[in-house]
C-alpha cells in the first residue's frame, strides 16, 4: 500500500465537526476483517430518478419502501441494499450503517486486484443523478465527512478515494459526469490523485 503523502495528512489537520443523524437499517452484516478499511466510494441515488426531497431512500434503506408508490419502485421490491451514509441536497448526512460493519452498497466490484469490495469499503451515497449538478453544501458536508474517516482510517488515501464507477466499471456510472472530483479533492486540501478525477466530465451512475 503506498504511503499516505504527508501534504495530505496535514490538510486533515483541520477539524470541522459532522454531524451524523443515525438512521434505523438492517442491510448490513459483520466484515470479514473490521481493521480492514481501506477504500472510500461515492455513488449517487434518487428515487424515483432525479426526483429529490421526497422519503423514498430513507425508506428504501430502511426496509420499508412502498413499491407500489411509483412505478419504478416495481424494480425494487425485495432488493436490499445499503450505504453508510446519504448525504441530502441541504447538507443533512444521514448514517445508515455502522463504519464498523460491511453495508451492501458496491455489489459486483473489483478494485486494485481485490473484488468484494463491501468487505473493505465505506460507502457514500449523494442524493443525486450523474447529470445534475450537485448542491456546493452535498460537497463541503462529503469533504467533512472524508477528511473524519481519513482521520479515522488511515488506510484510507487519495488514490483509495473512488466513485462507483471506477469499482464496477461497465456496470455502474455513478457518482457520474455532474461530479466535480477536482473541487471535492479541493475542498479536502489536495489535488485529485486519479487521472480520471481531473476532469469533472469523466466519469459515469448509480
Amino acid at each position: 500500500m503506498a504511503p499516505r503523502d504527508p501534504a495530505f495528512d496535514a490538510a486533515l489537520q483541520q477539524p470541522q465537526p459532522v454531524e451524523l443523524v443515525s438512521r434505523p437499517c438492517s442491510h448490513y452484516d459483520d466484515r470479514p476483517d473490521p481493521a480492514d478499511i481501506s477504500l472510500l466510494v461515492i455513488h449517487n441515488i434518487s428515487l424515483p430518478p432525479a426526483t429529490f426531497s421526497t422519503p423514498y431512500i430513507d425508506d428504501f434503506f430502511g426496509g420499508r419502501l412502498d413499491c407500489t408508490a411509483h412505478p419504478y419502485f416495481a424494480r425494487l421490491q425485495g432488493v436490499r441494499v445499503s450505504a453508510h451514509c446519504v448525504i441530502y441536497r441541504d447538507g443533512r448526512i444521514w448514517q445508515y450503517v455502522p463504519f464498523s460493519k460491511r453495508a451492501w452498497h458496491a455489489g459486483l466490484s473489483l478494485f486494485d486486484g481485490r473484488d468484494k469490495c463491501n468487505d473493505f469499503s465505506i460507502g457514500i451515497e449523494l442524493e443525486g443523478t450523474d447529470d445534475l449538478p450537485y448542491t456546493d453544501v452535498q460537497y463541503h458536508a462529503l469533504a467533512s465527512l472524508s477528511r473524519q474517516l481519513l482521520q479515522q482510517f488511515p488506510a484510507i488515501n487519495p488514490q483509495r478515494i473512488v466513485g462507483h464507477c471506477d469499482i464496477a466499471s461497465g456496470r455502474k456510472t455513478d457518482p457520474g459526469p455532474a461530479f466535480n472530483w477536482p473541487h471535492y479533492f479541493q475542498l479536502l486540501g489536495m489535488a485529485p490523485a486519479n487521472s480520471t478525477h481531473s476532469d469533472p466530465s469523466a466519469g459515469e451512475s448509480l
